[in-house]
């Protein structure tokens, strides 16, 4: 693994030129074209605080104490977040696939292709994260949140999911050549993980919850749960996930990276076969 990490740095150029490639084709026809990547997750986020900040405000609002008035912020947050990972994902899944062509006849590394899908999508969230950062200063400023050293929580989210991801893509990625029922399988698990990870929903909801002890462990287990807290934490410093989480998070997210690169590695002659 030690070595194709040093192979990938070596061609780092090229993957820059993959990620600038697969931005200019997803946008290339679109009139607004990176606006999307801002007008989606503010779409989304729009109706979900119609639902969860207007008719359920009551419920949120008793997890977020004072700052209960800044929910669009916390619902942003997450969501935009949350479009890095679901776009990931989704994009990743067929990232060989999609690309057999230039898979089979270029002299890269093949984990160029499923790893350059993450790479894009993060470039979006971060073009959006001045919006985030700006909305933040007015609820500062207003009083209504009170971010501190929390901040720092912003790059170790970050790195999380980043590493989440890229183990998710290698895995996925080649698991779809193989098995084509992948991709289908993967959009109902992205559904069931928008409500089963703490996005649009305070992570106290689930804790104080009447649910079975077994059914929360299981629900903490998943990496994204603590993922997302780290990335509340940012404007929130209560919701900075406790040490048991925080190390569960950490775990998960080199367990399946060490899983994914082990898998690609081992299965890349008969994905090559296949494509």
């Amino acid at each position: 693994m030690a070595a194709g990490v040093g192979t990938l740095w070596s061609h780092r150029g090229a993957l820059r030129i993959l990620v600038r490639r697969d931005l200019a084709v997803k946008y290339q026809q679109s009139a607004l074209g990176y606006l999307w990547s801002l007008i989606e997750p503010l779409g989304f986020g729009a109706i979900y605080w119609f639902v969860f900040g207007v008719l359920y405000e009551r419920d949120t609002g008793r997890y977020l104490g004072e700052a209960a008035d800044s929910y669009p912020l916390f619902l942003f947050t997450g969501i935009f977040a949350w479009m890095w990972a679901s776009s990931a994902l989704g994009e990743a899944t067929n990232a060989l696939t999609g690309q057999a062509r230039l898979i089979t006849t270029m002299n890269l590394p093949r984990q160029f292709f499923p790893i350059g899908r993450v790479a894009g999508r993060v470039a979006e969230y971060l073009a959006g994260l001045p919006l985030l950062v700006a909305a933040a200063a007015v609820y500062a400023v207003a009083g209504r949140i009170h971010p501190g050293w929390s901040v720092l929580a912003l790059p170790l989210a970050i790195t999380l999911q980043g590493v989440l991801l890229v183990g998710l893509a290698l895995l996925l990625s080649t698991a779809n050549v193989l098995m084509r029922d992948v991709e289908r399988v993967m959009r109902l698990v992205v559904r069931v993980l928008f409500y089963a990870t703490p996005i649009i929903y305070p992570f106290g909801l689930v804790r104080d919850s009447s649910l079975p002890d077994w059914l929360k462990a299981g629900y903490e287990l998943n990496p994204l749960v603590g993922i997302f807290q780290l990335h509340h934490a940012v404007w929130y410093p209560d919701e900075f996930p406790d040490a048991r989480l925080l190390g569960t998070t950490i775990t998960g997210c080199l367990l399946v990276l060490v899983v994914g690169w082990w898998t690609f590695h081992r299965l890349e002659p008969a994905v090559l076969k296949e494509l």
